[in-house]
């Protein structure tokens, strides 16, 4: 109780925790992403559940994660090198999530470019509907992803669990608020859909580059996404206006 009471008095504790919040919560960006266009392919009635349960199932993945903070911070020592380059777990870790992000983002990028059905029976399944089950599945394979990445750069911040669970549940508060009103707003706009997609493919694209040891400053990444949704927006005004315009006529 006396620790409790000493980081509650201690104002340094107070801005890494408020550090910590803004970087869970622009992470919790391009999971919430990734939640909304794959629940999507989930039967309508399906679709929040499916949200609500990845979510809190993700959140105590990464509780747990916390809790086990010197494996996880073992986990950059160098296991091997190749290229000239010493590959730790993290690292594969990262070159893992963000291929299956690649893979995944191509995948639904063809989809919605050609639907037209193949003579694939197992990409013919594929495409029409997906499984909870899958769908979660998939879910927390990526929040393992973004969790590993996370808890290092926290560790970096602030020596205290208790701040990183506190940052953790106010982030995935705010992700459970956000998370229909996204979805349903990404399920709308089909042009929203492949600018998604292409946010994902490229954080995937970016995740490579950092098991690989190039290290892509996440500023830049998220002024380029934070430019193609504003230019994106202006698009759906005019659309709208021209829209509302002919029906006037």
């Amino acid at each position: 109780m006396d620790y409790i009471v000493s980081l509650l008095s201690d104002p340094a504790a107070w801005v890494a925790l408020v550090t910590l919040i803004a970087m869970e919560l622009v992470l919790g960006i391009d999971n919430l992403i990734f939640i909304s266009i794959l629940t999507n392919k989930l039967p309508e009635e399906q679709r929040s559940f499916a949200r609500r349960l990845g979510i809190g199932m993700a959140v105590v993945l990464r509780i747990g994660l916390l809790f086990t903070i010197a494996i996880i911070v073992g986990l950059t020592a160098p296991v091997f090198t190749a290229f000239g380059h010493g590959f730790s777990w993290r690292d594969l870790i990262l070159i893992a999530g963000g291929l299956f992000l690649v893979w995944k983002a191509t995948k639904e990028i063809h989809h919605h470019v050609d639907p037209a059905p193949t003579n694939d029976v197992f990409e013919q399944k594929g495409t029409v509907s997906l499984g909870i089950a899958a769908a979660i599945g998939q879910i927390l394979v990526l929040d393992l992803v973004f969790s590993v990445d996370s808890i290092i750069t926290a560790v970096g911040m602030t020596e205290h669990v208790p701040i990183m669970v506190v940052a953790v549940l106010v982030t995935v508060t705010a992700m459970l608020l956000a998370a229909d009103p996204l979805a349903n707003f990404i399920n709308r706009n089909p042009t929203v859909v492949m600018l998604a997609l292409s946010f994902l493919l490229m954080i995937g694209m970016t995740l490579v580059a950092e098991g690989f040891g190039a290290h892509v400053p996440k500023g830049y990444i998220y002024t380029a996404m934070a430019f193609s949704a504003g230019v994106e927006l202006l698009n759906m005004f005019v659309r709208r206006k021209q829209a509302s315009g002919g029906a006037a006529h």
